[in-house]
């Protein structure tokens, strides 16, 4: 019986005790949140939807590998970096990596954007040629890749090509030179020279034939004289681009054949070439006429060298336009949609034409500087102050 009490008196303790917690009344569910901390924001709620500032359309996009050639030259910087920003800006993953003009590392470098799960590949090669074996690891995985500014050859996993019109550029340095001198009317002859980038580039074949389409009935009426004798493609050619090559060649070039002559022209396919030409002139030449020295990029040395009349022109090739259009092309793969090309006969890279996007070239001088170069925003004042 005292056990019994017991366990009586137990439960009865535990049944008041359970009673006399509870509230009175029903609990009212709060109308309105508690004021978040100083220091922790307050939690969006489940059932909110996110605005389109927290979460882009596109951001899910997938990633986009860029891979750029080197980033010892300004022009693939400016190229990588504009890339790199309007692709982010279209909710894109954006894997940049610049090759250091080194053609393994280069394919190091896209073996890994592969591996990564990248959805599309924007490739500048360092050399056209040598993409083959990582390019067909694309084409496996069903990778499209977009050949920028360099027409990568002999693979056909190139899907399309994003470019200026190249063979315009040659063409306006080749109409520069004829103008200038006055080739059509002027009784001369002329003496010029010429150099060219890295044989390994495509695009050499576009910029030099088309500067020759212009000048080479003047070479062959003897209007124009190359005194070196040096006017086929590959003597011309400069590895990597590189200036002091370039300088190199031309310091020997002008203490053999211009000691006692007047150089009047330069055909330099681009600015890094025409600095090298600029700066041997600086050391190697005495003569009192200045030449005219073509060039294309409009590199700020290059600006700046064509304020001190040292650079006669530029043919500018405005990369923000090449980096939007190619944006839009790595879009419109990423959706499944046509991307836009507005050439499908040009670029033959040996395997078949590659569709392309061609934008348009102008030339630049000193007296345009302003209006091309500044004005646009491309760079300000202060970019081109010494």
């Amino acid at each position: 019986m005292k056990k019994l009490l017991a366990l009586v008196l137990v439960l009865s303790l535990v049944l008041c005790l359970f009673v006399g917690c509870q509230p009175s009344t029903p609990a009212e569910t709060p109308t309105e949140p508690a004021a978040p901390t100083d220091t922790e924001p307050a939690a969006p709620t489940d059932t909110e939807p996110a605005t389109p500032d927290t979460e882009p359309a596109a951001a899910e996009g997938g990633l986009v590998g860029v891979a750029m050639p080197t980033n010892d030259l300004q022009r693939w910087n400016q190229d990588g970096a504009n890339m790199k920003a309007k692709l982010e800006e279209a909710g894109y993953t954006v894997d940049l990596q610049f090759g250091a003009n080194d053609i393994p590392t280069q394919v190091s470098q896209i073996e890994n954007m592969i591996s990564n799960g990248c959805k599309v590949l924007v490739i500048a090669s360092i050399d056209g040629n040598s993409l083959g074996t990582v390019l067909a690891q694309a084409k496996e995985n069903k990778i499209p890749v977009i050949a920028y500014d360099r027409l990568i050859m002999n693979s056909d996993a190139v899907s399309y090509y994003a470019t200026f019109d190249n063979w315009k550029v040659g063409v306006k340095q080749g109409e520069y030179i004829r103008d200038a001198l006055d080739l059509d009317n002027a009784a001369g002859p002329f003496n010029i020279e010429f150099i060219t980038g890295d044989p390994g580039d495509n695009n050499i074949n576009f910029f030099f034939d088309g500067a020759m389409s212009i000048l080479q009935p003047y070479l062959d009426s003897g209007k124009l004289v190359c005194q070196s004798g040096q006017t086929a493609k590959m003597d011309v050619a400069t590895p990597g681009w590189a200036t002091d090559k370039a300088q190199e060649r031309f310091e020997n070039i002008l203490s053999t054949y211009y000691a006692d002559k007047q150089l009047d022209a330069v055909l330099a396919s681009n600015d890094s070439t025409a600095q090298g030409v600029a700066n041997a002139l600086a050391s190697s030449y005495t003569n009192d006429v200045y030449p005219i020295i073509t060039g294309q990029d409009c590199d700020i040395a290059s600006t700046k060298n064509m304020m001190k009349d040292l650079q006669a022109m530029s043919v500018f090739k405005d990369t923000r336009d090449l980096a939007a259009k190619t944006v839009e092309m790595v879009d419109a793969l990423m959706k499944g949609t046509e991307p836009p090309v507005n050439d499908n006969k040009t670029y033959n890279n040996g395997t078949g034409v590659i569709p392309s996007y061609l934008c348009e070239p102008k030339v630049c001088t000193k007296d345009d500087i302003q209006e091309i170069l500044i004005d646009s925003g491309y760079y300000t004042e202060k970019d081109l102050a010494d």
